[in-house]
This record gives C-alpha cells, sequence and structure tokens, in this order.
C-alpha cells in the first residue's frame, strides 16, 4: 500500500506467463491501484473515461491502447463516459516474461526499450490501437506456441510503432515487494497452499519470525494483514476459475479455501464490488493462460 492506493493481487499464478481477458462494462468502478505484473490495456467506445497513470489524468477519446510497467500505479474511471457497453481488453503480463539474458539480444531490443518506457506509461497513437485490436481480440482463440508466439509479434509491433506518448513523470522503483527474499517464500507458499486453512503460527516458522513480528512485517511490504493478504489470493484464483470454468460458486468457493459460500460472497464482494454472479456475467472472452 502505498498513500492509500490497491495493491491488486492479479489472477496469475506464479507458473503463469501472461494472461489475456476480455469484457463488455458499462463502469470503471476499481480504484486505483498497482502491481508487480505489466499491463497492457485497450479501451474501446470509452470516450469520456479519465485516464490516470502515475502523476498523470487524461479524459481519453473513444479508443486506446495504454502500456502501464511493473508497480506504477494506475486506474481509469467513468468520469463523462455514457456508453454502457466499454470494450475492454487487458493483459497482465509476468514481470520475467522475457529474462535479462533474452532481452540482451538484438532481436529483442526495441521490446526492452519499450519496457522499460512503462515505467512511466506508454500511451500508443490510435493508428496502431486499430491495428493491434484484431489480434488481441484473437488471443483469446488460440492457446499454446501459437499463444505466445502471437503475443511477442504484438509487443514487437507496439515496440516499433511511432507515436508513443509518455504519460507520467513520475515512476515506480520497484523496490516495496519482489525484492524481499522473505516475502517471495510467503508469496509462493500462499499460492501453492491458499485452497487450505493457513495458521498465522505456521507462516510465521516458514520465515522464521514471530507471529507479531510477522504480522508487523507483511503489513509494512504489503499494506494488508496476513489474513486479508491470503483471501486477497484467494479471491484472485477465485476470479480465473469464475471466469474459464463452469462450476457453481459452492464448488469455487470451497476451492479456494473459503469455508462456507456466505463469507466467500462477502469477502468477494468487498474485493471487487460485485458479487460472484456479477462478475462472471461481466467477461465475455475466455482468457487463456500460458
Amino acid at each position: 500500500m502505498r498513500n492509500g492506493i490497491h495493491r491488486e493481487i492479479t489472477q496469475l499464478s506464479p507458473e503463469d506467463s501472461f494472461l489475456v481477458y476480455e469484457r463488455i462494462k458499462d463502469e470503471f468502478d476499481f480504484p486505483v491501484h498497482f502491481h508487480p505484473e505489466y499491463e497492457l490495456n485497450f479501451i474501446h467506445k470509452g470516450k469520456g473515461v479519465r485516464r490516470i497513470i502515475g502523476d498523470h489524468t487524461s479524459v481519453i477519446s473513444d479508443v486506446e491502447l495504454v502500456l502501464v510497467g511493473s508497480n506504477l500505479s494506475h486506474g481509469w474511471e467513468l468520469n463523462e463516459c455514457e456508453n454502457t457497453k466499454i470494450h475492454e481488453i487487458t493483459v497482465h503480463i509476468q514481470q520475467d516474461l522475457f529474462n535479462d539474458k533474452m532481452l540482451s539480444r538484438h532481436i529483442f531490443k526495441s521490446i526492452r526499450d519499450m519496457f522499460n518506457r512503462s515505467k512511466h506509461g506508454i500511451l500508443f497513437s490510435e493508428e496502431i490501437t486499430m491495428k493491434v485490436k484484431p489480434k488481441l481480440v484473437a488471443l483469446l482463440e488460440l492457446s499454446g506456441i501459437e499463444y505466445y508466439l502471437e503475443f511477442v509479434s504484438i509487443l514487437n509491433e507496439l515496440s516499433e510503432s511511432k507515436d508513443q506518448t509518455l504519460l507520467s513523470t513520475q515512476f515506480s522503483e520497484m523496490n516495496d515487494f519482489q525484492n524481499s527474499e522473505r516475502i517471495k517464500k510467503v508469496y509462493e507458499y500462499i499460492h501453492e497452499n491458499y485452497y487450505r486453512k493457513i495458521g498465522l503460527e505456521e507462516i510465521s516458522q516458514l520465515v522464521n519470525m514471530s507471529p507479531v513480528s510477522f504480522n508487523r512485517f507483511i503489513k509494512k511490504r504489503t499494506g494488508k494483514t496476513f489474513i486479508n493478504y491470503v483471501n486477497d489470493t484467494r479471491i484472485s484464483y477465485a476470479s480465473r476459475l469464475l471466469i474459464e470454468s463452469e462450476k457453481s460458486i459452492g464448488e469455487i468457493s470451497y476451492q479456494c479455501g473459503f469455508n462456507n459460500i456466505a463469507n466467500f460472497n462477502r469477502i468477494f464482494k468487498k474485493s471487487k464490488e460485485c458479487t460472484p454472479s456479477e462478475f462472471r456475467k461481466e467477461f465475455v472472452g475466455m482468457h487463456r493462460v500460458l
């Protein structure tokens, strides 16, 4: 948590490379937030929506495509937009999708430079946005190596495009969460065990800390109590299942570690500002994770 800005736990698991999802929506109600993953966000029919990237704010036109760097605060607000069918495609990209050695190759130079610029947030021209839109939509129908190669092709096309606009004068140094070995260990353990009860004593012993010290530690590093952080992780997995499976809400609730449906519904609505059923109906595209 930095200055009250929400630290989002995305629906990516540690084994995933990137995630694509599509939805038609009538409002933007998720608070300004940040996360370690890069985010590529496409919006169509959103004229009048307010964009917030770092210290930048602006009202958007009918169509836009933005690449948000790791841990850079961002969000979109409905503002003056009156359209009830706003088309959004979002891609969350792991920080290490391309390792340093790969990015050092000449062939990846333009992508490497683009990722470096994304720490300010990049707005792409309308021309390139409309050019890559069909490719972003097509990603939802691909899988396996085709899925990966097509996405790399999109990144390359964007990286070599003209008229890129840097949005924020400030940027995140990316030093608050992932650079702690203890936090990494906690992160991996929770993702491996989110489906069951994880006690404070158990997780504290994992990193050789007392429960009191551990609670202070995770609150400082994430802005959340331990139980809230675990619940946010469970909600991220539940969100994926709501989108990509036909399991009942009850099944998803228990599969993701909640002891009863009522508790799941309450925590989900607090996190997403909508019920699990409403969340499921909002998505029109099946996302695929590689």
